[in-house]
């Protein structure tokens, strides 16, 4: 292997070493189970140049020694198996761990730029072709290649001669294996790629599984499964042709090797004399090598494999996580934020997506952002829980910014409910007090009377117990809405977000929902988001943004009387509102 490789490999058995003692045991397993190949065949030269002259003794001790080589071997197979099996596990588990503690840790931006199906492959499919590595590629690399040593070591002994015709075909064999091992790798690459293309896929379908019958899409996502799991296939057929080829050519070179050395052993004064036992041994040594050096260039396949999908979660594990270079962790704020010349831009080669914003929202003020589809609003409330970075300008709050807080504590400050509601298949009362580990069941039902809630929980047939399934998918959008914004009353955060968070509400539900922020709000500073622009009539100020800048800010009245972008957009939703479009 090359060099990165042996890194690799060698970082992956860092994970082994909290369990040595367990891996040492695997290691004795596999000394034991090679070296009873090795006194299988100095058994069989003993049996062979005995039985000139046979004894008592001979025909008595001889049948215990094959039965006490097998079980040396029988315990040595199950050391091996079964302690590198735990070890195996182990590993997988933390590599599991790892890669999800640091996936949940990383910045907006790096779920931006992959898709869910590819991550997902690195917890499932790629941590299984590590299993090829850390246990069987192991297992089958130490105990075959010991078994070679000691097999090698025997036929050396007997006679050197024969042994040395025998390594000449060494060189060959490893840049056969080289360039096999080099190939696997490189497919292995693209079949990672394949596999999270065809999660990615399949998981668009059936996460939208409502859209897709509705469009009566069926036979176009089959189209797209078919051509994702099409190429996954043809990456598959070439990596098992390349191992396919790689096999036998490796056994042929060894059978031929063993075919010229029977041809000199039978040589007369070719190779000196040497009795029928050594004859035999040797042969036998020769013949018993085939097995583990065709496993040993078949693991090779399985190791590169590993390693491929090694370099992969690595890169994962390794990915920066969101900077988070504030100590600032007060137990509680008053809530005053201020947006100071706040300006975005997602990467550098983007466009502004907000440009040069200033406001400050006073604590227990509710200020509503309003404008255009990607004027800019969400991207701004994202700034303050510092979901992405700013490009210029600072956000304080209570006077400090929000870069000198941890991030630990200033999102504990924080709630946020959005118009993409996520729930978890686990009862409501667990989705209200996400986060708590000893969640109060007296808050729960307050946060959830709070947001009107409590009215439909209790007809459900477990109440608050009855679990959602899959993000709500039991519960109606308004019913989702309510709980998510419950959840955000459980925080009982001194800044609250609301992204739309009305949106998915019928006339009724709103009006309840507007009574429950009506008082939420009176010890919160509270961000609201809205398209509809009657619910946000009652808002201490208004801010109107377009093209991502802050044009007007003002009440309902001011901004009314102002007659400006503001205006413009309640004139076009109260005409829509009139005509029932």
């Amino acid at each position: 292997m090359k060099h990165g490789s042996w890194a690799l490999y060698s970082r992956l058995l860092r994970y082994v070493r909290p369990y040595w003692k367990a891996f040492a045991l695997a290691i004795l397993g596999m000394i034991l189970y090679a070296s009873s190949q090795a006194w299988v065949t100095q058994a069989m030269q003993r049996m062979v140049d005995g039985i000139q002259h046979p004894s008592d003794s001979f025909r008595f001790v001889m049948p215990l020694i094959f039965v006490a080589i097998f079980i040396l071997r029988g315990v040595g197979t199950f050391l091996s198996s079964y302690f590198m099996d735990y070890v195996g596990g182990k590993v997988v588990y933390a590599l599991r761990v790892n890669v999800f503690d640091n996936m949940i840790r990383l910045p907006s931006s790096f779920f931006d730029q992959n898709s869910l199906g590819h991550l997902l492959s690195h917890m499932t499919y790629q941590a299984e072709r590590v299993t090829g590595a850390a246990t069987d590629a192991l297992t089958i690399s130490v105990r075959e290649g010991m078994t070679v040593i000691f097999l090698m070591g025997l036929m050396f002994y007997n006679n050197w001669r024969l042994t040395l015709v025998f390594l000449c075909i060494t060189p060959i064999i490893g840049v056969v294996v080289a360039y096999a091992g080099k190939r696997v790798r490189r497919l292995s690459h693209r079949i990672q790629n394949a596999v999270g293309n065809v999660t990615h896929v399949a998981s668009e379908a059936l996460s939208g599984n409502r859209v897709v019958r509705t469009h009566s899409s069926e036979d176009y996502e089959l189209a797209r499964f078919r051509k994702a799991s099409e190429n996954t296939r043809r990456q598959n057929l070439k990596e098992s042709k390349t191992t396919a080829i790689a096999s036998p050519l490796i056994q042929t070179l060894v059978a031929l090797a063993l075919s010229f050395m029977v041809w000199l052993a039978l040589t007369p004064g070719v190779m000196g004399y040497i009795t029928p036992g050594e004859f035999i041994s040797f042969i036998l040594a020769a013949a018993m090598l085939i097995k583990p050096v065709k496993s040993l260039t078949e693991i090779n396949g399985k190791i590169q494999k590993g390693l491929a999908a090694c370099e992969s979660i690595f890169a994962v594990i390794d990915a920066p996580k969101e900077r988070d270079d504030g100590t600032y962790a007060p137990e509680q704020i008053e809530g005053d934020v201020v947006f100071d010349n706040v300006s975005l831009r997602y990467s550098p080669d983007d466009k502004a997506v907000l440009k040069h914003v200033s406001f400050e929202v006073k604590a227990g003020e509710m200020v509503a952002l309003v404008g255009r589809s990607g004027s800019g609003k969400t991207s701004l409330v994202n700034l303050l829980p510092r979901f992405y970075p700013l490009t210029e300008g600072r956000i304080l709050l209570d006077g400090h910014d929000v870069n000198e807080y941890s991030l630990k504590a200033l999102r504990s400050q924080i709630s946020l409910v959005s118009q993409q509601v996520t729930l978890f298949n686990v009862s409501i009362a667990n989705n209200i007090a996400y986060g708590d580990i000893s969640p109060s069941r007296e808050r729960v039902i307050e946060a959830a009377k709070a947001a009107y809630a409590d009215e439909f929980i209790e007809r459900l047939s477990d109440g608050y117990d009855t679990v959602i399934g899959d993000n709500g998918i039991t519960l109606s959008g308004g019913q989702r809405q309510r709980i998510a914004i419950a959840r955000a009353i459980y925080r009982n955060s001194r800044v609250l977000i609301l992204d739309e968070a009305t949106s998915a509400l019928d006339t009724e539900s709103e009006r309840y929902i507007q009574n429950a922020l009506e008082g939420v709000r009176q010890s919160r500073t509270t961000l609201v988001i809205a398209h509809r622009l009657s619910t946000i009539e009652n808002a201490d100020r208004i801010a109107v943004f377009d093209q991502g800048e802050l044009v007007e800010m003002g009440t309902h009245a001011e901004l009314l009387a102002k007659d400006g972008n503001y205006a413009a957009l309640h004139r076009v939703q109260f005409s829509e509102d009139s005509t029932g479009e």
